[in-house]
């Protein structure tokens, strides 16, 4: 396979680590021949070159006589490492100077800067991964709670890809039959009944589940926006910081000290969502202030979810009734805050709203019941919930829709007497859409796209 952006074998090197002050720092490498470009500036080349694979070195990076810093080598031969080639990583101090210089010296040794992904890629070429782990790899690292995390996970382990080839198989199994009916027909004016269509139904069903997967996978890897609205000292911001678990916007007695939104990620019950705390809703002769009002009124609807904050202790207002009256493009659910003062009121239980929660955002009463209200209403109509094997990105999910048409059509092909050959057509053609989900039908402009996404150094 050719890519203009990556030469296979040549070796390259990438800082793996984030550049600020750390503890240590790591400088990837790996190509045909990195371990002993490596020792050239290494304090013990013969140790490092004679090193046996996946083996720590103790030593000096050097630049002639002048020692760089002191570090431990990593080494790892080919075939049994990461991308399938040698590898040496250095695990040096992980102060910025430190690490760059590390860096620009092996640069200047002979090593070429990788390219956004291209240790991923190199693995994938070498066989070491197919499509979806790596895929996988960047979910993790964009991960934004443990549950997006977990599911991503659970792709960098194979179980997106043993669904594949477990459908693959079924697929197989029954174009071998088909083949045979062809080649040995009992009656060649007659398809009926030919072959059993019982795999390709199995299929077509775990197909159409991993499909549906696709809307649910996407809102744990991107996040829902929420916002935050109500009359002014209603408890926004206070509820803003008990959502977050930390002090984030200032909280007053005086209104109308919220005058813009403020916006932070946060986790709802695992779904990672971004958090919007808003101006109080009221008509005001304060410029600045109408500004905020309005700028809340705009992302109310833009919103996946409303949480509008009432204050318990004065209970809805005309105001709180006219912005329910209105329609919303995303479900709303009431915060009745501060339900633990003494002339609270009862929180009502029906209204123009999904849902309404009793909270005391400076308590954290009924915070998490607010958070899985909330979850339940972003996860509605977006598919299982299993996370044993769901789709990772809007590429697949448009390969396996394809390969789901195939099928069903090939079942049609079949029920509605077409020629086994229409059949086979449909079922071939179902197998490269679901090559393309693993990479082993892939244009070199996809893998680009793929690999281009990635950060430097993975």
């Amino acid at each position: 396979m050719t890519n203009l952006r990556y030469t296979p074998e040549e070796p390259i090197a990438a800082i793996a680590t984030a550049l600020s002050p750390g503890a240590i720092g790591i400088v990837r490498t790996s190509g045909k021949g990195a371990v002993e470009l490596l020792s050239k500036i290494f304090s013990r080349p013969e140790a490092l070159t004679n090193a046996s694979p996946n083996s720590l070195v103790y030593g000096w990076i050097c630049d002639g006589e002048k020692k760089i810093d002191q570090v431990m080598v990593g080494v790892y031969r080919a075939p049994k490492s990461f991308t399938g080639e040698d590898m040496a990583e250095i695990f040096c101090h992980g102060g910025v100077a430190v690490v760059t210089a590390v860096h620009n010296l092996l640069l200047k040794t002979g090593f070429r800067q990788a390219e956004r992904g291209e240790f991923t890629f190199r693995a994938f070429v070498n066989g070491k991964t197919d499509l979806t782990r790596a895929e996988a790899v960047k979910e993790i690292i964009d991960s934004k709670t443990d549950t997006s995390r977990s599911r991503a996970a659970g792709r960098l382990a194979g179980t997106l890809y043993s669904e594949i080839d477990s459908i693959k198989k079924l697929i197989v199994d029954t174009l071998a039959a088909i083949e045979v009916e062809i080649e040995y027909p009992e009656d060649e004016e007659t398809i009926a009944n030919s072959f059993d269509s019982t795999n390709l139904h199995i299929a077509a069903e775990r197909l159409g589940t991993l499909v549906s997967s696709w809307k649910s996978e996407k809102l744990y890897q991107d996040g829902a926006k929420v916002v935050l609205c109500g009359k002014t000292n209603a408890g926004k911001s206070s509820l803003f910081n008990a959502l977050l678990k930390e002090d984030r916007a200032i909280v007053s007695d005086v209104e109308g000290t919220t005058r813009d939104w403020l916006e932070s990620w946060a986790s709802f019950d695992g779904i990672p969502v971004r958090l919007f705390d808003t101006a109080g809703l009221r008509e005001t002769d304060d410029i600045v202030e109408a500004a905020g009002v309005e700028r809340t009124k705009d992302l109310s609807e833009d919103a996946d979810l409303l949480l509008y904050v009432v204050d318990s202790r004065k209970g809805l207002e005309d105001d709180d009734r006219d912005f329910f009256s209105k329609k919303h493009s995303a479900p709303l659910i009431v915060a009745w805050n501060k339900c633990d003062a003494e002339n609270s009121l009862p929180c009502p239980e029906k209204g123009d709203w999904a849902a309404a929660i009793p909270v005391s955002a400076k308590q954290g009463i009924g915070v998490g019941d607010l958070c899985r209200a909330a979850k339940t209403f972003l996860t509605e109509g977006s598919g299982s919930e299993n996370t044993a094997a769901g789709l990772g990105s809007a590429r697949q999910k448009k390969s396996v829709a394809e390969a789901l048409e195939r099928v069903t059509h090939a079942i049609s092909a079949a029920d509605s007497g077409f020629a086994l050959d229409a059949v086979v057509q449909d079922l071939e053609d179902s197998l490269d859409s679901l090559g393309e989900v693993t990479g082993e039908v892939t244009a070199d402009d996809v893998l680009e796209s793929i690999f281009s996404n990635f950060c430097v150094g993975k």
